[in-house]
């Protein structure tokens, strides 16, 4: 979800400072904004499935499927299983969903796939990113064959048991809180890695990046959103590259999570050295006022494109 850049930064610097004090720990913004209605993560879960399907990332649906950051449901998790995954990895910081939220947005889902409905496009979603050519739902990858199996009655009793018991033996669902190394998941098992607005908050991005190419299969994918916005934190939408490392830690706080503040370039160098091939990628431009003389000594080399570049989708296939 993204966050429009309306908060002073001394506003969050109280924030920062108030979250350090005993028993207090002040979040910026809601979890994700979405994951807690279901039309929002059958959209969001089919944008990144129709995109995949385009650019050639895979001939038949993903049967295992990871996601980074499921955040307030494990909403678009579920859509993966509706779509013919027969296992689903979900991974975050904190445990946000729970079971009875998870099996009521998983009903209103299960009548979506039914009626085969069109994608909830830019009009319903205005933030939401990547944006498609159409919205019609996506018949060519989920035929009515493949439907008639993954909507059969008792695959949908299967879910709805391992929504209540992601822990039990014969659960396809696999909810870690917390999750920090590549061990957490087989080598080589998994066909495709998601994530919606994830990868510009998790602090170790160098390892994810390491850990997801071992997770992946010889043939798997991986399909991210970023945001690379300021989240608030300052008036100008790429105002966090100003702030200096002391000033950033004080935004902070002792908050679990909030940026990164890597730029585009980074997420793309990322990918080459941890060995992707990028199929698809979609660069978010946003005007800047930020003169590159303002940036953080960190910042400074940043290029005039990264500058202006708020939001990156991309595909990335794995090589050895």
């Amino acid at each position: 979800m993204e966050i429009k850049s309306k908060i002073s930064p001394f506003i969050e610097l109280l924030r920062g400072l108030i979250s350090c004090l005993p028993g207090c720990d002040a979040p910026i913004f809601t979890r994700t904004g979405g994951t807690n209605s279901a039309r929002y993560c059958y959209s969001v879960w089919l944008r990144h499935l129709v995109i995949a399907k385009k650019s050639g990332a895979f001939f038949e649906v993903p049967k295992i499927v990871a996601e980074l950051g499921p955040g307030d449901s494990l909403g678009m998790g579920l859509c993966t299983l509706l779509s013919g995954a027969e296992k689903y990895y979900a991974f975050d910081v904190v445990k946000y969903a729970n079971p009875s939220k998870n099996l009521a947005i998983f009903e209103e889902l299960i009548e979506l796939f039914k009626n085969k409905s069109s994608i909830p496009d830019n009009k319903e979603f205005p933030l939401v990113k990547p944006y498609l050519d159409d919205y019609f739902f996506p018949i060519e990858i989920l035929n009515n064959d493949l439907l008639k199996t993954t909507l059969s009655e008792k695959r949908l009793n299967n879910i709805r048991e391992s929504i209540k018991n992601p822990e039990g033996a014969n659960s396809i669902i696999t909810y870690q809180v917390p999750w920090n190394d590549s061990s957490v998941i087989r080598k080589n098992s998994v066909d495709m890695i998601f994530s919606q607005a994830t990868l510009e908050h998790v602090d170790d991005i160098e390892n994810t990046y390491t850990v997801m190419h071992k997770w992946l299969n010889p043939n798997g994918f991986m399909s991210h959103q970023i945001d690379l916005k300021c989240h608030g934190t300052s008036s100008q939408w790429n105002g966090h590259w100003t702030y200096s490392d002391l000033m950033w830690k004080i935004i902070r706080g002792r908050r679990q999570w909030l940026l990164n503040r890597f730029p585009c370039s980074e997420h793309i160098r990322l990918l080459e050295q941890n060995n992707f091939n990028i199929t698809c990628i979609k660069k978010i431009k946003s005007p800047s006022k930020i003169r590159k003389e303002l940036l953080n000594n960190k910042f400074k080399n940043i290029s005039a494109e990264d500058l202006k570049t708020s939001g990156l989708f991309f595909i990335a296939k794995k090589h050895e």
